[in-house]
């Protein structure tokens, strides 16, 4: 099996396109695993289709260096190579001054050489200095290749070409032209995700557009080239290994609304002994279930089919007074408020509107509200319905939920800012919702709590 990385120079280098392009091509004559380094959703739906094996997160901020190499080789069994993209630029991480949570991190933990994608624009032989600061900031990332984007013609592409070959000593594999075909479909928290746009012919020919232009662009042969050989470990028991029967269903919402989740979370709930049963908040009736999970995504773009799903909204709202064990992260914890206002302007909402949602917290979720994007770190009071322990996570949305002065809280932040002031996990019953949203492996005893209260409320 080979390994390789795609990261950028920085945010909007092109990385995420390229790479897509990348594991489609690969993957119509191999068995291709993808990762997505950090606690993004929305580029592994892209990887997940292409490849049509699920894309895994790694991020060393959520989890330990032995987490991520474990994650890695449960990922890679059946496939014959790995790829991984990379998040922001390269060096980005949690701090000034160290790389946890960067991609470069990552690359350090399991030995793979980088690809970097350089955006190109407006530079020649300033390229070359910029490459060669990358290599020189941490000499123990392997950065094996280039890929130059947002190229201008002939003469662009060689001055370019030839000063990072010649002062770097390292093969540029690709010159990519500057193209609005290139572009993926973006909203205020990145890309629209891949399931909202499946169905759209437009959406699939923008990404058979996109797969086209790299292959005549960058030397698939000569990126293969740069990929190294994984010696696979001893044959040892890992988390993954499932040694219960299951004997608890689990309810998970999935759908157009909602569709945020790591793909680790499914396999983490059958080692704990449970099934998942998808449903569609949307579309569907409630399905019988010993508890429920209420991911994120963009619930604010259906907010009228949501208000009309009248059973689906009562139905949750009885069983969250009734006990049944309830986890709502994000867009779910939106979902699961008295309703959804949208503000002037808003989707051009020609005035302010709301919309009917669960009414299991009292409150309103607002939109849009300040951009946050930031990782989180707290603790769990045994109040949750995940138990009590110490977490890391990342919270991500364009929102504000305002609840009532008497919601009670299962966690306190000293990072990241949650729901009201470094408060978050806002909890009734055993219903619980959060802006956090957690890494099933990094939070693998919450998780498996969680399991355990749905199995004892059964």
């Amino acid at each position: 099996m080979k390994q390789i990385m795609i990261t950028g120079d920085r945010s909007g280098s092109g990385k995420t396109s390229i790479t897509l392009a990348l594991a489609a091509l690969l993957s119509k004559d191999h068995q291709v695993q993808t990762f997505k380094v950090g606690m993004d959703y929305i580029d592994p739906s892209y990887l997940s289709a292409v490849s049509l094996r699920p894309c895994r997160n790694l991020d060393s901020y959520t989890l330990s260096g032995d987490q991520i190499r474990e994650i890695f080789q449960h990922g890679c069994r059946g496939a014959d190579i790995a790829l991984v993209e990379g998040v922001r630029g390269l060096y980005e991480g949690a701090e000034a001054l160290t790389d946890t949570g960067s991609t470069a991190s990552v690359a350090k933990i399991l030995d793979i050489p980088v690809v970097l994608v350089v955006s190109a624009q407006s530079i020649t032989r300033s390229a070359a200095a910029l490459v060669q600061g990358f290599q020189a900031f941490d000499k123990d990332v392997n950065i094996a290749g280039v890929i130059l984007n947002n190229v201008k013609g002939g003469s662009h592409k060689e001055k370019a070409l030839t000063a990072i070959e010649h002062y770097c000593d390292i093969p540029v594999i690709g010159a990519v032209p500057r193209m609005e075909e290139m572009q993926l479909a973006m909203r205020h928290l990145g890309l629209v995700p891949y399931r909202e746009g499946s169905g759209c012919g437009d959406f699939d020919a923008r990404i058979s557009t996109i797969t086209k232009m790299i292959e005549q662009y960058v030397d698939l042969e000569q990126f293969q080239n740069l990929m190294t050989e994984i010696v696979p470990p001893p044959r040892q028991k890992t988390l993954f290994d499932v040694t219960v029967g299951r004997d608890v269903r689990i309810g998970v919402a999935l759908d157009e609304a909602f569709n945020f989740y790591y793909a680790d979370l499914f396999d983490v709930l059958h080692t704990a002994g449970a099934e998942y049963v998808p449903f569609s908040p949307v579309h569907d009736r409630l399905p019988d279930a010993d508890g429920y999970i209420i991911g994120g995504g963009y619930p604010e773009f259906f907010v009228k089919e949501l208000e009309a799903n009248d059973p689906m909204r009562e139905a949750i709202s009885e069983i969250s007074r009734n006990g049944s064990p309830i986890y709502a992260e994000c867009g779910g914890l939106m979902y699961l408020t008295d309703r959804m206002t949208l503000k002037k302007g808003w989707q051009d909402t020609p005035k302010e509107t709301s919309y009917e949602m669960c009414g299991v917290f009292s409150g309103e979720t607002r939109m849009p509200a300040k951009r946050v994007v930031s990782y989180v770190e707290g603790t769990s009071s045994g109040e949750s319905p995940l138990g009590a322990a110490a977490f890391r996570g990342h919270e991500f949305h364009y929102s504000d939920v305002l609840l009532s002065q008497k919601t009670r809280y299962a966690y306190q932040l000293s990072r990241g800012i949650g729901i009201h002031e470094n408060l978050d996990g806002a909890v009734t019953n055993n219903t619980l919702g959060s802006y956090t949203h957690l890494h099933p492996v990094a939070s693998l005893g919450m998780f498996r709590h969680y399991v355990g209260l749905c199995r004892k409320k059964r």
